[in-house]
């Protein structure tokens, strides 16, 4: 055994993932409406209007599934309770289960709004592994009244493994010589972090189970994976030696997409979404005072096909205009006019602190960037307090569903993890 291999069997992590957590929610926050009822959270004009984005377990014992439209989860439940989202609350409980996390260790880093990592592995003083973990679900329970479950394991791999085996309310361990025994007959899809598509790629070199794929030739899957390859064998036999990355450090993208109830065709509809995607992402990337040098579209059509494709540019930049440019420039040399176009997303890479970052001004624009950048600075000012609608330009204003990302009571995704670097703007007395 290598020392990292040594290293990462020491540790002791937790993986704690909140159970339905928008449905949760609102059973928390109104008991009488929405309490032990079938019930689901669909509307959202950023996942899927119409669509089923979770539901209850009551709701899922009825044959509601998440990624069914409203019409089908009522036919099969008819007494389904349809709840619009609401971010700003989903917020608020994520920072208060994220409190309760961050008591037993400073090593929390958030996967998303409804999940996160633990490493305790010099957490000792409060009990053994399973003691904090029923500790953790039972200050989840009582001061936030939401289930969770929870993995344990020596590392985030089989941690977050763990959490998936057993759900709601259920805390499971996972050790690693227990991997060959409760995972490796199963297919190569049930391991985290490998797709359908890559399940497809496997199954055509004969790979078939994880542990078919823990026993493959490593030299193979490296032809065919690159560095990926060498990741897989190893997940396949149990082993990753990734650290818990607490939230204080810097982002390492800043993303933001947004599904369309109907399909657009027309360049300038989605240039407009494409706007409206540059403007808050760049909003975000000015709060964390960086810049980006890449920015990379998402496109996905009505089939569920996506593709992604990247541009770096020589200059790093925190400005709407330059993203929006870069974004045009990419979606109209990959993706043909006429095509319809279901989910738009732009998201912002290779990020830097701008302090950090010399920016080379030429002949016309040296002048120019200071006075743009008091501007920009000064209208960034006005929308942090009188909203994302006090100043906007022409090209943002519409009827498809990027107009409303800048209402935050509505918007989000369960990646975006923003607000959990910021103080929140009630204090410690969230919960």
């Amino acid at each position: 055994m290598n020392m990292s291999e040594s290293a990462s069997k020491r540790r002791i992590i937790l993986h704690i993932d909140m159970n339905a957590f928008y449905c949760s929610v609102h059973a928390a926050e109104e008991p009488d409406l929405y309490k032990g009822k079938p019930t689901a959270v669909a509307g959202s004009v950023e996942l899927r209007k119409g669509i089923v984005v979770t539901s209850s377990y009551e709701a899922r014992a009825m044959g509601v599934r998440t990624g069914v439209t409203v019409r089908q989860a009522l036919s099969v439940c008819p007494d389904l309770v349809i709840i619009s989202p609401n971010f700003d609350l989903y917020r608020k409980y994520s920072r208060g289960f994220m409190r309760i996390a961050g008591n037993y260790t400073p090593l929390v880093e958030a996967v998303s709004i409804d999940e996160c990592y633990l490493d305790i592995t010099g957490s000792s003083q409060f009990g053994t592994p399973i003691e904090i973990a029923e500790a953790i679900a039972r200050r989840v329970k009582e001061e936030l009244s939401l289930p969770c479950s929870i993995g344990i394991a020596p590392n985030k791999l089989l941690a977050k493994m763990a959490s998936d085996m057993r759900k709601p309310n259920a805390i499971t361990i996972l050790r690693r010589r227990e991997v060959p025994t409760l995972l490796w007959g199963k297919p190569c899809q049930a391991l985290y972090g490998i797709g359908s598509r890559t399940a497809d790629k496997l199954l055509r070199l004969n790979i078939r189970t994880i542990g078919e794929l823990a026993a493959a030739d490593e030299s193979t899957l490296t032809e065919r994976f690159g560095v990926y390859g060498v990741w897989m064998k190893l997940a396949a036999n149990g082993i990753d030696n990734a650290p818990v990355e607490p939230l204080h450090e810097a982002p390492k993208s800043i993303g933001h997409t947004t599904t369309l109830p109907a399909d657009l065709t027309d360049r300038e509809q989605y240039r407009r979404v494409l706007l409206n995607l540059a403007d808050q992402t760049t909003r975000r990337l000015r709060h964390e005072r960086m810049v980006s040098s890449t920015v990379q579209i998402t496109i996905r059509d009505p089939d569920m096909r996506t593709i992604t494709r990247s541009f770096t540019i020589a200059t790093p930049t925190d400005t709407v205009e330059e993203v929006y440019k870069v974004a045009c420039k990419l979606m109209d040399a990959h993706w043909k006019e006429g095509n319809p176009v279901r989910l738009l997303g732009i998201t912002l890479q290779s990020l830097a602190y701008k302090k950090d970052t010399p920016l080379q001004l030429d002949l016309f624009s040296y002048e120019a960037n200071p006075k743009k950048e008091r501007l920009v600075t000064a209208m960034d000012t006005l929308r942090d307090k009188y909203g994302e609608d006090a100043i906007l330009t022409a090209g943002m204003l519409g009827d498809d569903p990027s107009t409303l990302i800048r209402n935050k009571k509505i918007r989000g995704t369960s990646l975006q993890k923003d607000f959990l670097r910021e103080k929140s703007a009630e204090g410690e007395n969230d919960y």
